[in-house]
């Protein structure tokens, strides 16, 4: 059985990388958009300075899944889901408009979908 994500280079007799899917790259530019806008709440004092450690794992998260290493995919994942989850929690209470909230628990609902795909599993690095 050959799997084409790890075939050797027979000129360097080295593992070929696997390629960088660009919905990774969509997702990694969106937790670095995540940390900017944590970061910039805190600043601006409507998040409590705790949340800059949320910002901090938003660019870890981004980095890492650039890198493609699967402990940054996890902290994705963690973070798009929990993220959906909030933004329905505060739409069922009645603290977000509906539209802003619904685009965005759908936002985090594809990404969570796309993360969890078995082809995007299976190019990461552990």
């Amino acid at each position: 059985m050959t799997d084409n994500l790890s075939t050797q280079n027979p000129a360097e007799g080295k593992p070929a990388q696997p390629t960088l899917l660009p919905g990774l790259i969509c997702i990694g530019l969106y937790m670095l958009v995540l940390a900017a806008v944590v970061t910039l709440g805190v600043v601006q004092g409507h998040y409590p300075a705790l949340f800059l450690i949320l910002s901090g794992l938003f660019i870890m998260a981004s980095f890492g899944l650039i890198r493609m290493f699967r402990w940054a995919w996890a902290l994705t994942l963690a973070a798009v889901f929990l993220l959906s989850c909030y933004y329905a929690w505060l739409f069922s209470h009645g603290q977000m408009p509906g539209e802003v909230a619904l685009v965005q628990i759908g936002l985090n609902l594809v990404l969570f979908l796309y993360l969890v795909r078995n082809d995007v599993r299976a190019r990461l690095r552990q």
